[in-house]
């Protein structure tokens, strides 16, 4: 996939700022054209993680569904559709297009029901993956160890239904990155530094993607 030129400056930016992330240029770059493959046919991101790695999948999904760094503006026809609703003029207004993203886990209801039924742990994330997984989606699974079972699951039921797989990882890429399409290993020797090369590494691929459907800047 050839990139744009404010999308090879973001990418170009990161390398700049972290050369100790060049590594991992290839993996961004094919997982940026993934998601433009994901998005160009409707479909959406699913993230997932533990802990620390939970607080990155749904930071994540909240750079996604409205603007990061750039304008996106409502689209002409959807103003139009708006403006004799209820709060239609103030809602076109203001909304911003969102790129779809969920991040597994956060549904309580659902989380602790599997969990309290299912005599398999760690399943939750399969599930919730299995009910709103569709064919030409893709799944970012998120573990510094990269042996989280739980993501480990979920990424066998999103290669299962037709998902692109990326798996975010340590450098060590764990049972995770071998099962991934995509495998993101960022390097570090302690989880607060392997967390702090996933936060640049998504934040590239957000920008990218960001840039890449709404070029214009605030």
């Amino acid at each position: 996939m050839r990139l744009r030129n404010i999308e090879q400056r973001i990418l170009d930016g990161m390398a700049a700022r972290r050369p100790d992330l060049t590594g991992c240029t290839d993996s961004v770059l094919a997982l940026h054209e993934a998601l433009v493959n994901c998005y160009d046919q409707g479909g959406k991101l699913l993230t997932c993680g533990n802990g620390g790695s939970h607080a990155d999948a749904v930071h994540i999904v909240g750079e996604l569904c409205k603007s990061f760094e750039r304008k996106r503006p409502v689209p002409a026809e959807m103003v139009l559709r708006l403006q004799e609703l209820p709060m239609g003029k103030e809602l076109s207004r203001y909304l911003e297009v969102g790129l779809p993203a969920v991040a597994l886990g956060l549904n309580g209801a659902l989380k602790t029901a599997v969990e309290n039924d299912s005599p398999l742990r760690n399943i939750a994330f399969a599930q919730e993956t299995f009910a709103l997984a569709k064919p030409g989606d893709v799944l970012l699974a998120i573990s510094t160890s990269g042996n989280a079972a739980n993501c480990l699951m979920a990424m066998s039921i999103a290669r299962a239904v037709g998902l692109t797989v990326a798996a975010l990882t340590g450098p060590n890429g764990g049972e995770m990155a071998p099962h991934a399409d995509i495998a993101l290993r960022a390097l570090g020797d302690s989880t607060k530094v392997v967390q702090e090369a996933h936060v640049v590494l998504y934040h590239t691929i957000c920008a990218m993607i960001e840039a890449h459907y709404f070029p214009e800047m605030r």
